[in-house]
């Protein structure tokens, strides 16, 4: 027998027994067994020959052995064999024979068992019913196999049903225990699944945000000093470069609307969190973000752009040269943004940290992999230093980005006293 912790808990069982309930059913059963073997054994004690007390005394120790019937259920079943030929004992071996099939003891011994007890009661009802009554033998022998059968079959029966549904309760709970573990292991890889989601869409938008402000407004700056130098000499230019900055602008502000609104239709209301989540919940509650993280790829830049981007470039006065080898191809949505972003920060670099300086943008269409590296040489010395602040963190971001497709990325200062930034990308 099993019980829960909280009962184990609140009272611990004594002896053998798993339930305190279970101790007083049986110290009760053995209470009745010991005053019914106790009653009978008076008659064995006239059978016998011995005095009456001893009778009584022997049939009380016999039918106060059924206290044990769960700890030594073989034991008891012995005893009450033994003493069928006192006629004692008859809750002792109906409870025991019960007792002994319900419990886990091999099938071949409560065969054995039951078959000597069955055999037992035969003879013990055939040789009294013989010397009690003067009826025909076939009648003593049907008499004595009827009540056999009836004392010996039924409850050994109902033990095996007993037993059966006990192992069948206890394998549908340590079943429902382990699913329990299983959802709850499951809902906690969900939840890391969900956490991961929503660091990596952090992340990945303080890349976009950090790529489309700083290269924007990293040329609105250039442009507004340039604006500033010559608004009093060249008015016309200086019109065409106010222009510049507002068109920039603008496109700061449209590419950051985008992606605030992925953001907005990422977020979901707050709820408190359960104890055990189901899996369903905590997989409705990543679905937006993968569905930001994947969406997102196809609004953004792409190769196409690029021409337009160093053209940004040369309209603030940096010399750029594109150079483009192989035929171009339809890439994956975040390969070619992905190739964008690299030259854009690379582009914001050079305007930060190298102004003047001779940039040279060249990109490779190869069979599965598109290469693209940005190279300028040193500072002419010539155009004053703009001013823009650094965070540190474009490199770091170029190279997550190629890392987190399986590609290839090489940054470092030349030996012509410039810098390079390098590279590759899978098609796929």
């Amino acid at each position: 027998m099993t019980s829960t912790g909280d009962v184990e808990g609140r009272a611990g069982p004594p002896l053998w027994w798993a339930r305190r309930r279970d101790a007083v059913v049986d110290v009760g059963l053995g209470v009745v067994s010991a005053v019914e073997c106790a009653w009978e054994g008076v008659a064995f004690a006239g059978e016998a020959g011995v005095p009456t007390a001893v009778g009584v005394l022997f049939g009380f120790l016999v039918g106060a052995t059924l206290v044990l019937r769960r700890r030594w259920p073989v034991a008891v079943v012995l005893v009450g064999i033994a003493v069928a030929p006192a006629a004692m004992g008859f809750l002792l071996g109906v409870v025991g024979l019960y007792t002994l099939a319900s419990s886990e003891v091999p099938r071949r011994i409560t065969a054995t068992l039951a078959s000597m007890t069955l055999a037992a009661t035969f003879v013990v009802m055939y040789l009294r019913t013989r010397s009690d009554v003067e009826a025909d033998h076939l009648l003593v022998v049907s008499l004595s196999g009827f009540v056999a059968v009836a004392l010996t079959v039924p409850p050994v029966l109902f033990g095996l049903y007993i037993g059966a549904r006990r192992r069948l309760m206890e394998s549908l709970q340590e079943r429902a225990d382990s699913l329990e573990r299983e959802l709850s292991l499951l809902a906690d890889r969900a939840e890391e699944r969900a956490e991961w989601a929503r660091k990596e869409e952090r992340t990945r938008i303080a890349r976009e945000m950090h790529d489309v402000v700083a290269h924007r407004v990293s040329l609105m700056v250039v442009h507004a000093a340039a604006l500033e130098a010559i608004a009093a000499k060249d008015p016309a230019r200086a019109a065409k470069n106010a222009a510049l900055v507002g068109d920039m602008g603008r496109q700061a502000l449209t590419e950051l609307r985008e992606m605030l609104g992925v953001l907005r239709a990422a977020e979901k209301p707050a709820r408190p969190v359960e104890s055990v989540e189901p899996v369903e919940r905590r997989a409705e509650r990543v679905r937006p973000v993968a569905v930001a993280l994947v969406g997102s790829f196809d609004d953004g830049p792409s190769l196409d752009a690029l021409e337009v981007l160093v053209g940004q470039s040369r309209a603030a006065g940096m010399t750029v040269e594109m150079v483009v080898h192989g035929q171009g191809v339809a890439y994956a949505a975040e390969v070619e943004q992905t190739a964008y972003r690299v030259v854009q920060e690379a582009l914001t670099n050079c305007h930060k940290h190298a102004p003047g300086a001779q940039v040279t943008v060249r990109l490779a269409h190869r069979d599965r992999e598109v290469a693209m590296q940005v190279e300028n040489g040193p500072c002419d010395g010539k155009a004053a230093e703009p001013g823009l602040p650094s965070g540190g963190n474009g490199l770091v971001g170029m190279r997550e980005r190629v890392l987190g497709l399986g590609g290839v990325f090489v940054s470092g200062p030349t030996d012509e006293g410039g810098f390079k930034v390098s590279a590759v990308l899978p098609a796929g």
